[in-house]
């Protein structure tokens, strides 16, 4: 394993709860796994992916968790293309605009 420097940019993991833990009142589904918790910061000290870390947030938290990534980076989409998606802009403006005859 290489060595991850102090002050790198990774994420975290952590389990914050337990299933046995968390309160009877939630939906079945919730309280049958446990509450985790990934987030992202600047490492405090020299370790290596796996160990257990503390890191700085961007709000000067510092939370602890398994050392996970180095320089994550984003990976949400807002899902597949929908062609239909491509028309409404201009069906919009035409609608706006009194119909097909208006100019653009």
């Amino acid at each position: 394993m290489s060595l991850v420097e102090k002050g790198s940019w990774v994420r975290i993991y952590d389990v914050v709860l337990e299933k046995k833990d968390r309160s009877p009142n939630l939906p079945e589904d919730t309280k049958n796994v446990p509450l985790e918790m990934w987030n992202k910061g600047f490492l405090l000290e020299d370790a290596n992916i796996g160990d257990y870390v503390k890191v700085k947030t961007l709000t000067d938290r510092v939370v602890a968790g398994k050392l996970i990534e180095i320089n994550p980076t984003y990976s949400h989409s807002f899902g597949k293309f929908v062609p239909e998606i491509l028309t409404i802009g201009k069906q919009l403006k035409e609608i706006l605009r009194g119909g097909e005859s208006s100019e653009e």
